[in-house]
């Protein structure tokens, strides 16, 4: 597998990158939600890789109530690594409800390491913001009743120096930025398995375009393969591209 450049964007929004494995047809995990992980661990391991290069690492509520994720940056290896090319020895970790619904239990809150940041909507209660701001290091409202990612992005980019932004989903999240046109690149690996089922969850959900001429367009930049599996990158074909020094 190359090694990931490091993505320095130079507008006033941060460089946004997906990354996502997912099974031969599209699932990114079973009806039930109950699979965790399904890939190699060289796609683990190419996980880390990314976030080496990610000022912040993002993600929605589901996954983070649903799952025992930190969103750190690795062991030191890869912290070294990051230290090296100039960054911060760990990752910002952004958190996407749009009511607030995060669990102040959730494992991610009981490690320290860098400040948590939730992105939020009107929708949330007092009770609630209250509560997610005992456990994160900034509760930021940015919407009535949808979270206005534009202004979120150009907010911790301004606030939080967010220069680059690695996404990890779930599917509702992607969605939302894929239709925003705020996604440069996304990284997929896809898995040698069939979860089949209509409500098993797909690598953009939410509410999706109703007109092929609002898909986004993908660019083929690389593939490699690894023993069964298939790492891809794509380029996010869109009139609004950036600038960036490679």
């Amino acid at each position: 597998m190359p090694k990931v450049k490091r993505l320095v964007p130079k507008s006033k929004l941060p460089f946004v990158f997906v990354n996502f494995a997912m099974t031969a047809d599209g699932k990114i995990t079973t009806a039930n939600r109950k699979v965790e992980a399904f890939s190699s661990r060289r796609d683990r391991e190419h996980m880390f890789e990314l976030r080496v290069h990610a000022d912040a690492v993002m993600a929605g509520a589901r996954t983070i109530n649903l799952n025992p994720v930190t969103m750190g940056p690795g062991n030191r290896k890869y912290r070294r690594e990051r230290m090296r090319s100039g960054l911060a020895e760990y990752n910002l970790r952004v958190i996407v409800s749009g009511a607030g619904t995060v669990s102040p239990n959730a494992k991610i809150f009981s490690r320290k390491f860098s400040p948590i940041i939730i992105l939020t909507t009107e929708r949330a209660s007092a009770a609630r913001l209250k509560a997610l701001g005992r456990v994160a290091g900034e509760v930021k409202v940015c919407g009535r009743s949808e979270i206005d990612f534009d202004q979120a992005l150009r907010w911790l980019r301004q606030k939080w120096r967010v220069r680059s932004l690695l996404c990890e989903g779930g599917g509702e999240l992607n969605d939302a930025l894929f239709r925003a046109g705020l996604v440069d690149e996304l990284h997929l690996t896809i898995c040698p398995k069939i979860f089949g089922g209509r409500n098993a969850p797909t690598l953009a959900e939410g509410r999706g375009q109703l007109r092929l001429a609002d898909a986004t367009e993908l660019e083929l930049k690389s593939s490699h393969r690894y023993g069964d599996e298939l790492f891809l990158v794509y380029r996010v074909k869109r009139r609004r591209v950036q600038s960036l020094k490679r």
